[in-house]
């Protein structure tokens, strides 16, 4: 929807995937340029591979811990409502990605401390009560863009798309023609996918706000 000439866009994410966390960098660098209103909605990695049986062990045991931070962000907004998302995100994302964390429960109880949110919604991490809504949210994300993508997934003007997955995340105008491709191209009639191998890892210092 347009609003006042500006483009709401909608972009799922996990936070444990370092991509998501670049993409999402380079989204709030676009929003700085381009008359874009970005909402944030959570997907989970979990979701997408919780019946598949070709993962090896230590993805698999990623895969087992990653339902803990979309938990706690979904029973997060059903008790503060849609604006706590993002800065859970935030806060997630900077010990996941930029501190390299990998104690998923002091993660999660550091993010609540840092923006303020009570503790208890800590258990949720460890209990299914809310994952009807968190599959909810996953669906609604990836209805748009089909099954065979991961995380971010990112709507804009009934356009949806998978990525982009870009290292290191792009700053300024460089943030919004990179926004201006990506909206043509995945606008276009019957385009479904432009790929190349990836040459580097995510760079997370570049993408750091």
């Amino acid at each position: 929807m347009t609003t006042n000439g500006r483009q709401s866009v909608e972009m799922w994410f996990d936070p444990i995937c370092p991509w998501a966390w670049m993409t999402s960098r380079w989204l709030m660098e676009v929003e700085k340029i381009r008359d874009i209103d970005v909402t944030w909605s959570v997907m989970s990695l979990a979701v997408l591979n919780e019946h598949r049986h070709d993962l090896d062990a230590a993805y698999q045991e990623l895969m087992d811990n990653a339902w803990g931070p979309v938990r706690v962000i979904i029973a997060a907004t059903e008790e503060h409502g849609e604006s706590v998302i993002k800065p859970l995100y935030d806060a997630m994302g900077e010990r996941i990605h930029h501190r390299k964390m990998h104690d998923f429960d002091k993660i999660i109880a550091e993010a609540l401390d840092e923006v303020g949110l009570p503790a208890e919604l800590a258990k949720a991490a460890h209990h299914k009560t809310g994952d009807a809504a968190l599959r909810r949210s996953h669906k609604r994300g990836i209805s748009l863009v089909g099954t065979d993508v991961g995380t971010p997934i990112i709507a804009v003007e009934g356009v949806a798309f998978f990525g982009p997955v870009v290292s290191p995340s792009p700053k300024g105008e460089d943030a919004g023609r990179l926004w201006d491709g990506c909206v043509l191209v995945a606008g276009t009639p019957g385009f479904f996918e432009l790929k190349r191998t990836r040459t580097v890892g995510p760079i997370f210092d570049a993408a750091k706000p």
